[in-house]
């Protein structure tokens, strides 16, 4: 299949390299990040897209979303797929589908889950939004570069699903690294209580799967030195696209809106930028309660 792919940086880099390795004919382009192995470089994002099939872009924000549709829709080809990988913000997103299902063309929105290990290993999860006739034509795709693919309903659904989840995993990861600060402060070692957590009823995925203390369980950021594989500041970026969310579809989200707010601190003004988003652990272990 014939392939435009803008955006090539952490994750669309190596997501555009197995798509690459899968014998697919991928033109890609990006103002800045190199171009992976087995991609054709593209001199603009209008370039890249013009005699795809599928146009799949990975990109920092809905505003740079939008940006980039407005040169890349005009180019496609009618009847062409474009199948935004970022995780923007719904209205953006829903926004963009529109403009090309206006244009004749099909649209997906398709944030993923899984991080830089999961785009280099292809084996990340799509959440997809948009019509059940574009998602078919890019579901092989999506097998490629993931090993799960939901399709989750209209357009925006994907978002919908993306935000809610992170919204889970960073309201989970702040109680799990506080569940370890205070197994410290009560003399409970490290090691026991996850012994006894992983496999009772706080048992999580920021607990079993990417536990924030050091030593403890599988291997993690923590055992790397809280070297990101999902950057704090990103995790912000993904709680206050929640809120957002929150506020304009008028629902209560109270863990959330903490969450943001722990998130935005730790980032922001304690040193949290360029860590892991599990180094709220050691930033907790040096708070008291006051």
């Amino acid at each position: 299949m014939k392939i435009g792919f803008i955006g090539l940086g952490n994750m669309g880099g190596p997501m555009a390299a197995n798509l690459a390795r899968a014998g697919h004919e991928v033109m890609g382009h990006d103002p800045s990040a190199p171009m992976p192995e087995g991609v054709r470089p593209a001199a603009s994002a209008a370039e890249a897209v013009r005699a795809a099939r599928v146009v799949i872009t990975m990109l920092p924000n809905g505003a740079i979303l939008r940006a980039v549709a407005a040169e890349a829709i005009p180019a496609m080809a009618a009847g062409a797929v474009l199948c935004d990988c970022s995780t923007v913000d719904v209205d953006s997103a829903r926004a963009v589908a529109g403009q090309a299902q206006a244009a004749g063309l099909g649209a997906l929105d398709a944030p993923v889950s899984g991080g830089i290990g999961g785009a280099a290993a292809g084996t990340l999860t799509f959440m997809v939004g948009g019509a059940a006739e574009a998602f078919a034509v890019v579901a092989p795709l999506f097998e490629v570069m993931g090993q799960k693919t939901v399709h989750c309903g209209a357009s925006g659904a994907g978002q919908a699903a993306k935000i809610c989840n992170n919204m889970i995993l960073g309201a989970t990861m702040i109680a799990t690294c506080e569940a370890f600060a205070l197994a410290d402060k009560l003399g409970l070692e490290r090691q026991k209580m996850f012994d006894v957590v992983s496999t009772s009823s706080g048992y999580s995925w920021s607990m079993n799967a990417y536990c924030p203390a050091p030593g403890v369980g599988p291997t993690s950021p923590a055992d790397n030195d809280y070297k990101p594989g999902f950057a704090a500041e990103l995790m912000l970026k993904d709680l206050r696209l929640s809120q957002q969310a929150a506020a304009a579809a008028d629902a209560a989200t109270p863990m959330g809106a903490l969450a943001e707010t722990l998130y935005a601190r730790f980032v922001e003004a304690e040193g949290g930028r360029g860590r892991d988003f599990s180094a709220m652990l050691p930033w907790l272990a040096t708070k008291h309660n006051r």
